[in-house]
């Protein structure tokens, strides 16, 4: 169900927007396929409005990994001249790395242990974060939950290999996650969530 409110109304900002993020995005592909990396920035914008974004939120959406995936701080300051402090707060609160810099570590199990810390602490942080902060990152978890139940349907236990926490760490992300939002914006966007989250369990429970 969506919600058309005055709110949501987009206008030039939102154009302007969606052909940064395309430009930006344009050589990046979802991880593992051959997908353009701007669908996933498309549906979490569609699922946010779908679920009561105002402007600013949809574009933060569409935004939301232009910092840890191109260009780190330098990015966010650009989006704040661009699009205003509101959205570059809310950016910033979708990113578990300010920096854009993902560390590499020596071997698998470092970037293992690298990536399950910044996962935590991102949990962990989310208690901290606005109200509207968390509907743009709650739109984001469930469209890439939903991807990883659509791969899991059609190629089975091959899909967790393309994560850093493979099968056990990414459901324990996902769970957390999910659980996370359910206490700290309990309604519809969060259920969604957590839908998915259920259904990606019982997926993996197959394998």
């Amino acid at each position: 169900m969506t919600h058309c409110t005055p709110a949501a109304q987009l206008t030039e900002r939102f154009d302007a927007a969606l052909a940064y993020a395309s430009r930006l995005h344009r050589h990046q592909l979802r991880k593992g396929t051959a997908i353009p990396y701007v669908s996933h920035l498309l549906a979490v914008a569609a699922i946010a409005l779908e679920h009561g974004a105002d402007e600013d939120q949809a574009i933060a959406a569409l935004l939301h990994d232009a910092v840890e995936d191109q260009g780190g701080l330098a990015r966010l300051a650009e989006i704040r001249a661009r699009f205003g402090e509101e959205v570059a707060a809310i950016v910033a609160d979708c990113t578990d790395d300010l920096a854009g810099t993902k560390a590499l570590a020596a071997g698998p199990q470092d970037k293992a242990a690298e990536w399950h810390a910044r996962k935590a602490a991102y949990i962990a942080g989310l208690a901290e974060k606005a109200p509207r902060s968390l509907a743009v990152s709650i739109a984001d978890k469930t469209h890439n939950a939903a991807a990883i139940n659509a791969d899991l349907r059609l190629h089975g236990a091959a899909v967790w290999a393309r994560f850093t926490g493979r099968r056990e760490g990414t459901l324990w992300y996902y769970r957390s996650l999910a659980d996370a939002f359910t206490r700290l914006a309990p309604g519809a966007a969060s259920a969604r969530l957590a839908r998915e989250v259920a259904e990606m369990e019982e997926l993996a429970a197959r394998f």
